[in-house]
């Protein structure tokens, strides 16, 4: 016998049910935490974010500030995209997402969070860019960049409910921010760009800014009647993100949310068969078809190698820093393979090949990469005239092997060990396992000291350079294929 149910009473309970389990005492708690720990985090760092915010010599024109504007957008709708804005918490969406309860009300407090949070990142970014230009602007032009970071996030909740509208405005915001950091890095290797309009008027900023407060309060009540568009699983997309995300931060494993993404991208493509190259080992064939297959991270490894030019005014212990983990992030692009050999080795034991055999051919790829990406970013300083005189661009090849030898031990390091004794400071306990997934390749790294210390010390480079970092690199790799890996055993596992 069937029983017809009213709908309204049991709305009514879903909302009491729902009411009652939110602890607005934990809720706050959270958000004291956070604060305060921000608060901590600002004070103790005030002098360096003093320096980045607002520096005693401004050293941005106004092409300079727009090309960061640019940047910046880019940046904040990407990050924005990624995370969905749209998301429930994980009990919402096992219960709550297909009850009959009214889904603006449901998903209005996550987008409420995401545009305060796109309006502090929009308010920083225009405080920072006013305080590193030439000519500074209104303290209102910081309301107007809170205002385009509301704007930010209610374009990318439209755009979690429309596919079309989602690949036009990532790629409206890759092209952005492509181009900002062209602007930056031709200003930075001498390029004088030319001179903009003096400040505007105060009368002309809050007209603008009031007009841009009403399109945002008119856009905001919009976004949350549109709610009811977004589909459940660009829902769900956002709320396994925001989850995996919370996981890494809490247990300290940055992997499962490397992991996700990577999943998340091939899960995403139509894939062919393609048959491996003959002439290749399998293992690196596998790792060049890996690759061909991803030509946008190719393209903007490609395009990272002219960033380091934005720091040529820096200390030269941080341009030589941002050598260092370029070459290892480029050598990164086809990591993820060994990852999942040194998880699971079935494959190894099918193809007979011993956990040396495995590490030698997955070597192939990513220090080639690094070679290349090493090779090209000194070439372009140098040419920038932020070497001194040598053949920088000779020490490539080298750098290439060492990144790659890093990123390949840092891909086979697996779970942060949280089972190690916590070191005992004054300002309380240090976990151990997180500290030792860190330095994890990080170590191989000493190797290219030949490298570092001319750079540190802008001494010229010789052949003797080149030489003796040869020398160290191929010493260096053969001691750790001697020292991890086994002629004989088919586990990668250290």
């Amino acid at each position: 016998m069937t029983a017809v149910v009213a709908l309204r009473p049991v709305r009514r309970w879903i909302r009491k049910a729902q009411a009652s389990h939110r602890d607005r005492g934990d809720m706050l708690t959270t958000v004291y935490t956070v604060v305060f720990s921000i608060a901590v985090l600002s004070v103790m760092a005030q002098d360096t974010l003093r320096a980045v915010f607002s520096p005693l010599v401004p050293h941005l024109s106004g092409v300079g500030a727009l090309a960061t504007a640019a940047c910046g957008t880019g940046l904040i709708f990407l990050a924005l995209r990624r995370l969905g804005p749209v998301s429930v918490t994980r009990p919402a969406a096992y219960f709550l997402l297909t009850a009959p309860v009214s889904r603006p009300r449901l998903l209005a407090p996550s987008l409420l969070a995401a545009a305060l949070g796109g309006a502090v990142a929009g308010g920083a970014a225009a405080f920072g860019i006013l305080g590193n230009a030439v000519a500074t602007g209104s303290i209102l032009l910081v309301a107007t960049g809170a205002l385009g970071g509301v704007l930010l996030t209610l374009l990318a909740s439209a755009a979690q409910s429309r596919p079309r509208l989602a690949s036009l405005t990532d790629t409206v915001a890759r092209i952005a921010l492509a181009l900002g950091l062209a602007g930056l890095v031709a200003e930075a290797v001498g390029w004088t760009p030319p001179t903009l309009a003096g400040e505007a008027a105060a009368s002309v900023v809050v007209t603008v800014t009031g007009a841009l407060a009403v399109l945002a309060l008119a856009a905001l009540l919009l976004g949350v009647r549109d709610l009811a568009r977004t589909p459940n699983d660009a829902i769900l997309e956002s709320a396994k993100t925001a989850g995996t995300l919370a996981d890494s931060v809490y247990g300290i494993e940055p992997s499962f949310f490397a992991e996700m993404l990577e999943r998340r991208y091939w899960a995403s493509r139509r894939l062919r068969s393609s048959r491996l190259p003959r002439r290749l080992p399998p293992l690196t064939g596998q790792d060049l078809l890996l690759a061909r297959r991803r030509p946008a991270r190719l393209l903007w490894t490609a395009a990272s190698t002219a960033l380091p030019l934005l720091l040529i005014s820096a200390p030269r212990w941080v341009l030589v820093i941002a050598l260092l983990a370029g070459m290892v992030i480029a050598a990164k692009a086809t990591t993820a393979t060994i990852k999942t050999d040194a998880g699971n080795p079935v494959l190894l034991r099918m193809l007979g090949l011993t956990s040396r055999q495995v590490v030698q051919q997955r070597l192939w790829l990513p220090a080639v990469l690094s070679a290349v990406w090493a090779t090209t970013a000194l070439g372009l300083l140098q040419a920038a005239g932020a070497l001194p005189p040598g053949p920088w661009w000779a020490l490539g090849p080298a750098l290439g092997a060492i990144g790659g030898a890093v990123a390949i031990r840092a891909a086979r390091a697996g779970f942060v060990r949280n089972d190690l004794i916590p070191i005992d400071t004054p300002m309380g306990s240090v976990p151990t396992g997180p500290i030792v997934y860190a330095f994890a390749g990080v170590d191989l790294l000493l190797l290219a000291l030949p490298t570092a210390l001319p750079l540190l010390q802008h001494r010229p480079a010789t052949w003797t350079t080149v030489a003796v970092q040869t020398g160290a690199a191929a010493l260096g790799i053969r001691a750790y294929l001697s020292w991890t890996t086994d002629p004989e055993r088919t586990g990668l596992a250290k």
